[in-house]
């Protein structure tokens, strides 16, 4: 019985700003991510399923974070639920999302964090998550921290 971790590789466009912050990120913009999801779990052994030999299918993991993440966030704007913005004006404003919090990298991963354990299966476990923002910055969530 051996435990392994794998990991599933994500890429969406996110706009979003930061509520009262002293700098150039108080303005409205935008970021490609990458968001790294790995699980961890006993590698299945001695069955006839169709994930044998697997943790977990990638394809199980790609449909939560495709359901729960990619397909909220992306080319979404995000911003604090403190902020105060008449959208009833702006028809193209249709994927406003707002969020008690800072939407900064780190509370967007701890945010995710919670989506995705709350469906993946028992048998596997929530271990990282990486959430780069630019080419330089990004933000890891460990679930041994946690």
């Amino acid at each position: 019985m051996s435990i392994v971790r794998i990991t599933k590789q994500f890429h969406f466009e996110m706009a979003h700003a930061l509520l009262n912050y002293d700098g150039p990120c108080k303005n409205i913009h935008g970021h490609s991510y990458q968001l790294n999801v790995t699980v961890k779990g006993v590698v299945k052994s001695g069955t006839f399923d169709s994930d044998e030999g697997m943790v977990a299918d990638f394809g199980e993991i790609k449909k939560i974070v495709i359901e729960q993440i990619i397909d909220v966030f992306d080319h979404s704007l995000v911003l604090n639920e403190k902020a105060q913005i008449d959208t009833s004006n702006f028809s193209f404003m249709n994927k406003l999302i707002r969020v008690p919090y800072q939407p900064t990298c780190e509370n967007m991963l701890i945010h995710f964090s919670d989506l995705i354990k709350q469906k993946l299966p028992q048998n596997i476990k929530l271990y990282s998550l990486f959430l780069r923002e630019t080419n330089t910055s990004f933000a890891e969530w460990f679930a041994e921290d946690n």
